[in-house]
């Protein structure tokens, strides 16, 4: 049954290169297809305004500056229907013919065949009228101070696009010559089937690349309930809206806002909020109850409400579902990510299945020996993208017959290939912490002695065991302990007050332990850290003391002592592992980005400029978030059977948040001050405590192009300050990501108050940091991490065969980069180009990017740059911009910054 459709699919349409949305490889029209087109009025005030009009020129692209991604709006059916359109031709006034072409793309024939029939196709391909749009004019007309629309039908009109699966549709309009520039389209699917629209010109009828042409990108699904409206162009403020399409600017919002009730359904596009009372699965077992996160208990953002209703066993615990999470139908996958994504996560899945067989009921069976790890990896294998000159079949069942012939074995780490025994020493330990997966805890320390924060009457004395005596024998005494302090040569990972709530808990699991750590480093004359000392802490309960112990390199000169140290580093690396997946990772990018999502969409029209220089930073982070609650952040999911804390591990992030996350904070520099590891100068630039920081270098680099580019942006929409204050939309939107998305914060005095050019610029530029470079940054080095275990007692303290094999294929998914990806500083989103100074300061930003490029290929060559550079050592790309094609690089890690958080 489903063979049929496919094969009647591909007999009509033909497969593609080039990308997905308008383009103007369409075949010539043909003659006026049959539809009459009608104007329909609705009452407004008259108006005399104007507004541009966008030129495209024969290859589909703006001519001039002026092009924008589509806006969309959803009004009921219903609503159509009850109001009856006034037909009434304007015979006393001269018309044009002007001529809307519309890609559909069908690609969802094929991700879901079993559901369409022979007849269902037959019907797309060959029915006259089903598919009728509304050209809506940006003035009102004239005569009646009424909006003005006329509508018309599309009928098929051939093949388009040779990369996706996609059909042309035209429609025909008479339209009055006083009609005035197109403001809008409104497009209602009269299928039984939902549709995806690729793009809509509309051009004065055998003038395609005239000056009158009009180019929508929606890239955006159309539901038969729905009537949907795009918005061409150019971006406006809400005081500059064209009265002819300022009530469908309004009536757009209010639609996909929601009012909180009903369960949402897969087709809807329904932004509201929710608390994370979805993790566990109570009904299935009461094992699986997990508390809310979000609320005065645990504060936490929120996530994307879906409306299913609660369960049996604990009423404030949502029903999971079997399929997948609603996400508003916008943000879900394309059909050629969706395929490539599930294909990738199957297959790795299969990667894991001979060890999981093997291990399922010895889940806590340790590796025999080091060269059993190693046989988990093969040499030569990289995780990275097909090229984009295959079509999305052919780079399909490429992406297969690499995997399948990497069956059973992941990708091998750099850092193992440069040096197999990098993961023991300590050199690489310190290293790591600067230029590793996580390189965003490492922290001056400022005072001295170290103390804890936590109350003694509960966890135990505060003082540290790491002592001044202490340290100055490690570093040889070449200076005193207090001088130390003052010349800022001592750092620390500290997770003593973090994880000592949490210990005793943790230690109840079954196969697990729990300590706090403090880990202390020593800044060396060369510019690279030495570790000195660990401090492991178990907190005192009803029957015992506390206990805690200082570790340090070998300084009793034993192999004990040799084999304690290296066991202490093991604890120390669980500890940085597991705050980076939960915290760094997890917390700070995709949980903490998407309350942003959800008000940006609620209270920023589609044609805002805020909104479309956002929009590209957005791009799938709510989907991947979804697949997060149900597959790794959920009870029983990979996180928790992961990472030490298990259950324990989504609490875990809410008290962290609750006590560390601050928007403020959250700009590369601020972070940087915050955690001592640079100081601002007296010319305003930032001076990093330790020259050779490779996340701090890079980062910064990517930070002042950021700014920049958001900068010149900001200035060209906002020429005042009393622009953005009297901006309604803008200000809706950062009132309600402070007072829903993270409601928690809400009357926190840090939040930034939108009244200024820089203070908008820093908001901006802080959202586009964290869902770009922040996200590269901690992501794509997931699998560049420790490869090796130890040996004898210290292989039993890594995680066991059986948790390996279920992590490894989970990180090596997520740190994939998926086809189709969009770089920071080389993809231009539409709207981008709608404005000449816009579409030049992108062309900067783009310029800039190139620099840093060269700029970083310069310090990884660097000898004196040890962190980066040196036998051994692999060259810190995290943050290197994309440059030429991503599927030709040598590891994931130099691919490129993603605009967002899409894997």
């Amino acid at each position: 049954m489903a063979t049929a459709p496919m094969a009647l699919v591909a007999a009509v349409l033909s497969p593609s290169h080039g990308p997905r949305g308008f383009t103007s490889k369409a075949v010539v029209p043909p003659s006026n297809p049959r539809a009459a087109a009608v104007p329909h009025r609705r009452g407004r005030r008259s108006s005399s305004a104007r507004c541009a009009i966008s030129t495209v020129n024969s290859n589909g692209r703006l001519a001039e500056a002026d092009r924008a991604t589509a806006a969309v709006a959803t009004v009921g059916l219903q609503d159509l229907q009850a109001t009856p359109l006034l037909r009434r031709e304007r015979h006393d006034e001269e018309t044009i013919t002007m001529i809307a072409r519309v890609t559909v793309h069908t690609d969802s024939i094929l991700q879901d065949p079993g559901k369409w029939s022979f007849g269902s196709i037959a019907d797309i391909l060959f029915r006259p009228n089903w598919l009728r749009l509304e050209l809506v004019s940006s003035e009102l007309d004239p005569k009646t101070g009424e909006e003005w629309e006329i509508s018309s039908y599309a009928h098929n009109h051939g093949r388009h696009d040779d990369t996706e699966f996609t059909m042309v549709l035209e429609a025909s309009f008479a339209v009055p010559v006083s009609f005035g520039p197109v403001g809008a389209v409104r497009v209602v699917n009269e299928h039984t089937r939902e549709m995806e629209i690729g793009g809509i010109t509309v051009f004065r009828e055998g003038e395609e690349s005239g000056s009158d042409a009009v180019t929508f990108h929606c890239n955006s699904w159309v539901h038969p309930v729905d009537k949907r409206t795009f918005f061409p162009l150019n971006s406006y403020l809400p005081s500059q809206t064209p009265e002819g399409v300022a009530r469908l600017r309004k009536e757009e919002l209010q639609a996909i806002r929601g009012d909180g009730q009903g369960e949402r359904k897969s087709y809807e596009r329904v932004y509201d909020y929710d608390v994370y009372n979805d993790l566990g699965d109570p009904d299935r077992d009461l094992d699986t109850k997990r508390p809310v996160l979000g609320g005065k208990d645990r504060p936490y953002p929120r996530r994307c409400r879906t409306g299913r209703g609660f369960t049996k066993n604990d009423p404030l615990s949502e029903k999971r579902s079997k399929e997948a999470f609603y996400v508003p139908r916008d943000e879900a996958f394309t059909e050629r990510k969706n395929l490539t994504f599930k294909a990738k996560f199957a297959l790795e899945a299969l990667n894991a299945l001979g060890q999981k067989i093997r291990t399922k009921d010895h889940k806590s069976l340790s590796f025999p020996s080091l060269a059993a790890i190693d046989a988990m990896y093969k040499d030569g294998f990289r995780n990275h993208p097909e090229k984009d000159d295959l079509d999305w079949w052919s780079s399909l069942i490429h992406e297969l017959e690499e995997e399948l012939g990497h069956f059973l074995q992941f990708e091998m780490p750099e850092i193992h290939d440069k040096d197999k025994f990098a993961w023991f020493r300590d050199e690489e330990f310190a290293r790591e912490t600067l230029a590793g997966m996580n390189p965003l805890s490492i922290q001056l320390v400022t005072e001295f002695p170290i103390f804890s924060k936590l109350d003694e009457a509960t966890y135990g004395p505060a003082d540290s065991l790491i002592t001044k005596e202490l340290i100055e024998e490690q570093i040889n005494r070449v200076m005193t302990a207090e001088e130390a302090v003052k010349n800022k040569k001592l750092f620390m990972l500290d997770y003593h007050d973090m994880l000592l709530p949490y210990v005793h808990a943790v230690r109840e699991l079954d196969n697990t332990t729990l300590y706090a750590s403090r880990t202390l480093f020593f800044l060396t004359a060369d510019g690279t850290l030495w570790p000195i000392a660990i401090e492991l802490t178990r907190p005192k309960s009803k029957n015992k003391p506390q206990w805690r112990q200082v570790f340090t390199p070998g300084s009793d000169g034993s192999v004990t002592g040799s084999w304690l140290w290296q066991l202490a580093k093991a604890h120390v690396l669980a500890h940085d592992t597991g705050y980076h997946q939960l915290v760094s990772h997890w917390l700070r990018t995709h949980c903490c980005v998407e309350p942003y999502i959800i008000a940006a969409n609620r209270q920023l029209s589609q044609m805002h400029p805020i909104f479309r220089l956002l929009h590209p930073h957005f791009r799938f982070t709510m989907e991947i978030n979804a697949m997060a609650r149900n597959l790794l952040i959920s009870a029983d999911g990979i996180i928790e059977g992961s990472f030490a804390p298990g259950k324990h591990c989504m609490d875990l992030s809410s008290a962290v948040y609750d006590k560390f996350w601050r928007f403020d904070m959250e700009a590369l520099p601020a972070d940087l001050i915050r955690r001592g590891m640079a100081v601002e100068g007296k010319d305003g630039k930032l001076e990093l405590t330790i020259e050779d920081y490779p996340y701090a270098n890079d980062g910064l680099l990517i930070w002042d192009a950021i700014k920049e580019w958001v900068s010149d942006y900001v200035a060209h929409y906002y020429p005042s300050a009393s622009d953005i204050a009297g901006d309604e939309e803008l200000q809706g939107w950062w009132t309600e990501v402070r007072t829903k998305g993270h409601a928690d914060k809400q009357d926190e005095p840090w939040w930034p108050v939108l009244d200024s050019r820089d203070s908008l610029i820093q908001v901006l530029s802080t959202i586009i940091w964290v869902a770009s470079a922040h996200h590269a940054a901690v992501n794509f080095g997931q699998p560049q991490g420790d490869a090796a275990a130890g040996v004898g007692v210290l292989l039993d303290t890594f995680p066991s065969q059986f948790q390996s094999t279920l992590a490894l294929p989970v990180l090596d998914v997520l740190s994939t980069h998926s086809p189709g990806e969009e770089y920071i500083g080389t993809h231009a989103d539409p709207a981008w180009l709608a404005e000449g100074k816009i579409s030049s300061a992108f062309e900067k930003f783009r310029g800039r990017m190139m620099e840093i490029v060269a700029e970083i290929d310069d310090w990884n060559e660097d000898p004196e740059r040890k962190i980066r550079h040196g036998a051994g050592v692999v060259p810190y790309v995290l943050l290197k911009p994309c440059y030429g094609d991503p599927a030709e690089k040598t590891t994931v890690m130099e691919m490129g910054i993603p605009n967002s958080i899409s894997i």
